[in-house]
């Protein structure tokens, strides 16, 4: 069965502070860049990277003022992103950085779009429930 997504996020284990969401394949490279893990050729490699998408991807209002969103990027036409940033998963993979892409047609409310994504409104209302019990017949 083939299933067509809308919509694709890289991200990865860890939480954003400000919208308890998992951080985005950005924030993480941003982030081993900070924390001096990268080496100095690879951090030239990522912000080639970033730049391009600055130049080529609108950066939502809402990104700009920090409100809680998060981006997907749309599956219908975003060949060429993805193709500019498969270079950055490489990075994530060398320095060992867990990442998945999460691919959905149901982000959650959105609150921008553009030909490349879409920015979806994070509630902050991160919930945590308890584990059902094991369906499984021979679970004591």
């Amino acid at each position: 069965m083939k299933v067509n997504y809308k919509y694709v996020r890289i991200q990865g284990q860890e939480l954003a502070e400000n919208t308890m969401y998992a951080k985005g394949i950005f924030s993480m490279c941003w982030q081993l860049i900070q924390n001096d893990v990268m080496e100095e050729e690879d951090v030239g490699l990522f912000k080639e990277i970033d730049s391009w998408f600055a130049e080529n991807l609108p950066w939502p209002d809402q990104c700009k003022n920090r409100e809680l969103v998060v981006c997907f990027f749309k599956t219908e036409n975003t060949e060429e992103m993805m193709k500019m940033i498969r270079p950055a998963l490489w990075l994530l993979e060398k320095y060992n950085h867990p990442y998945f892409l999460v691919y959905t047609n149901t982000p959650g409310e959105i609150v921008y779009e553009d030909q490349y994504q879409v920015a979806v409104k994070v509630t902050g209302n991160l919930q945590i429930e308890p584990v059902q019990s094991s369906w499984s017949p021979d679970a004591t």
